[in-house]
């Protein structure tokens, strides 16, 4: 996206700060307005507990803080379009698309009329929790961005549900050096559904009483995300006397829970990416770079002035002028390869957290797909279970209604008006499994019409062409439904072990990869033929003690990365080779113990690991050519095992992949949970308000 950076604007360079500090102790008696407690467990998680909701916001951004505080001030700064004026020209290029999408222009439009009052007194309220750490920690924070408001929270929603579902990738496409795809006439209608998902992963099945051996119903909530940084998993409970009582995982900054559950439901969410943004190909006039033709008639281009400082360094700063242009179409990009309008699902919508807010306090399936009903997300997969036995898969997405009878694959003439969508398919018309007769769903980022027994998927029939849902198929949702379809009848056990599966299905397009690395002709050089016979004894399996798993999940991992990218598939001898290679440089042999080499690292501390690329057991690693080793990097982090008995008794298991000082490496539960993580143990994440205390509790009021 760095097309979008031209030194050679107007740069005015400044010696002036950021601006004037603000009086931090303006903010220090935010706590009177509040009534809350924080409650730290064994392992350090927050239990927030408040007579209002409001109270709760309160207390639960003032917890975040204390745990995540680089991370909240870094990420408010990112949704502001601020960022480089603090971090240097890096950033500038994040900071234009901010402006260039009108986030800001939007939310300043509709937060107030928008919004209801109760959803911005608990934005206010969480905002407050930012500030009022800050007032208590003042040498800790960076003044001049305060104070922080329930704008900035929404802000957040926003920019991050459009990165979810790829818009960023149409953008980088447009930025490249040629135009990569044609652009669509009326024909006849295009066979199928198109544009697959890339998603980098996540988990998410559930069963029913009709599929346990013993009357329970079973939750597997486990989305996959980065262990570290701004969207990595923290986990947290919310409590009031108000109704809301939810446990689960967000992102740092979030001021409600993403995934998780209640006391009688749960639900988790994997990525989707459906084709959500569409390209038009404005007809620009040749004498006038700033008109474009729609219906036959030019229209002038809007422009607006976007303004970016960059910090260099002390206190200097420059000032870079760059403008930001629109058309009806949307946002509009002008490269050397022409000019073209963006439009985006989502645009203009700023409700999300409203809708997160109705789902954490949504008490049974009639309730929670009310909230869904909504309609502010545009992207994520949902798996949803209760206490009451009901289970539920839904494609959520804000598809287009668009005009049949052009590929959508490609992009569209920008000057007919009649491709301009502004309305998208209704909640209850996307595909969507609900208490199915075979007792399951599945969803591990692959086809909505793939997710649980055949008779009870989605009909793709039933949708068309231009509604772009995703095709692919996943390893893990390929061996996910191999497992159940296996398994008529599913233990305790049985649910967790599909849960850290560590196998490659054959039928998988990993699995067929490496079918095409053996069908390769014998007579290979060493090593690269005992290589190729080590894959042909192979189980396919990514265990701690396989000594297969290092050469195959090297190999797998580059058909993956490739898929990610929409690329062709790499070449099979070409990643035989270069696989043994990297393999022999870095560990000595081609056959290591995969645990040896595929590890749990925080701080100084190691531990071996079983789990891959694409494995229900999902883990991502990276380093092995600079450390001999893989560092686990993605995949598998906060994730639950949640029940309910015949009886609707609860249980939860759980795990973070480190702790809950996601930071602070001097503190105890920096790495506390990090052992069994790597060794799957699960523990009681200690919602029961007596289990909890029964284990020794820190109570304490937010600045305390």
């Amino acid at each position: 996206m760095r097309f979008l950076w031209v030194l050679g604007t107007v740069i005015a360079v400044s010696l002036s700060a950021c601006g004037t500090e603000p009086d931090l102790a303006a903010y220090a008696h935010l706590d009177q307005h509040y009534s809350v407690y924080i409650e730290r467990d064994v392992r350090g998680v927050p239990h927030v507990l408040g007579e209002r909701d409001t109270d709760v916001a309160f207390g639960f951004a003032y917890a975040q803080a204390e745990d995540n505080w680089e991370l909240i001030e870094d990420s408010v700064l990112l949704y502001r379009g601020q960022r480089a004026a603090h971090v240097g020209s890096d950033a500038a290029v994040v900071d234009y698309l901010v402006a260039w999408l009108g986030i800001w222009d939007d939310i300043d439009r509709g937060y107030d009329s928008q919004l209801t009052a109760e959803t911005r007194a608990y934005l206010e309220a969480f905002a407050d929790g930012i500030n009022f750490y800050a007032a208590k920690n003042p040498q800790q924070v960076n003044a001049d961005i305060y104070p922080v408001t329930g704008k900035d929270i929404v802000a957040g929603n926003v920019l991050r549900h459009l990165l979810f579902y790829g818009f960023d990738a149409v953008v980088r496409e447009l930025n490249g050096p040629e135009r990569v795809r044609g652009v669509s006439s009326f024909a006849a209608p295009v066979a199928g559904v198109f544009r697959d998902g890339l998603p980098v992963g996540s988990n998410a099945f559930a069963i029913s009483p009709l599929r346990s051996s013993d009357g329970a119903t079973r939750l597997a909530i486990n989305s996959h995300q980065p262990t570290t940084g701004p969207v990595a998993w923290y986990e947290a409970h919310l409590k009031s006397e108000e109704g809301t009582n939810v446990m689960g995982g967000l992102f740092p900054g979030s001021p409600s829970i993403s995934v998780g559950f209640t006391a009688t439901t749960g639900w988790a969410a994997t990525v989707n990416k459906p084709d959500l943004t569409d390209v038009f190909v404005l007809d620009i006039d040749p004498e006038d770079s700033m008109r474009y033709r729609l219906d036959g008639k030019w229209h002038q281009l809007e422009v607006t002035d976007v303004a970016i400082r960059v910090k260099l360094w002390g206190p200097l700063f420059w000032t870079v002028h760059r403008p930001a242009l629109r058309s009806v179409h949307g946002p509009v990009l002008q490269t050397e390869h022409g000019s073209y309008g963006l439009r985006y699902a989502g645009r203009g919508e700023i409700r999300q957290a409203e809708q997160w807010l109705q789902m954490n306090k949504a008490r049974n399936l009639a309730e929670w797909r009310d909230a869904m009903r909504w309609h502010r997300f545009a992207s994520f997969n949902f798996v949803f279970a209760d206490s009451g036995g009901n289970i539920m898969f839904v494609h959520n997405s804000m598809t287009p209604r668009r005009v049949a009878g052009y590929d959508w694959r490609q992009y569209l003439p920008g000057d007919d008006s009649s491709l301009l969508w502004d309305k998208y398919l209704a909640f209850d018309d996307l595909p969507q499994v609900i208490n199915p007769a075979s007792g399951f769903v599945l969803s591990a980022n692959q086809s909505p019409f793939q997710v649980s027994a055949p008779a009870d998927n989605p009909r793709a029939e039933n949708y068309q062409p231009e509604d772009g849902f995703p095709t692919r198929m996943t390893n893990r949702a390929v061996r996910g439904l191999e497992l159940f379809a296996a398994l008529p009848k599913l233990s305790a056990e049985d649910f967790s072990a599909i849960k850290h599966d560590k196998v490659y299905s054959r039928n998988s397009r990993a699995g067929k990869f490496i079918g095409a690395v053996l069908e390769l002709a014998p007579g290979l050089e060493p090593p690269y033929e005992q290589a190729r016979q080590l894959l042909a004894e192979w189980d396919y399996s990514a265990d701690e003690d396989n000594r297969g798993a290092a050469l195959g999940t090297c190999i797998i991992g580059a058909e993956w990365l490739a898929e990610q990218g929409g690329e062709p598939a790499p070449e099979p001898r070409a990643e035989l080779i270069r696989c043994t290679d990297a393999l022999l440089v870095a560990t000595g042999r081609i056959d290591p113990r995969w645990g040896d080499i595929n590890r749990h690292v925080r701080g100084a501390q190691s531990w071996p690991l079983g789990g891959g690329p694409d494995t229900l057991r999902a883990v991502y690693g990276r380093g092995l050519e600079q450390d001999g080793y893989h560092t686990n990097v993605a995949g598998d982090g906060l994730y639950y095992l949640v029940s309910w008995d015949s009886k609707g008794r609860q249980q939860v298991r759980g795990v973070h992949q480190y702790g809950s000082a996601t930071l602070d490496e001097n503190s105890p539960h920096y790495a506390d949970q990090a052992a069994d993580y790597a060794n799957e143990v699960l523990h009681d994440p200690l919602f029961d308000d007596e289990l909890r205390e029964s284990q020794g509790v820190r109570r304490y009021r937010p600045g305390d």
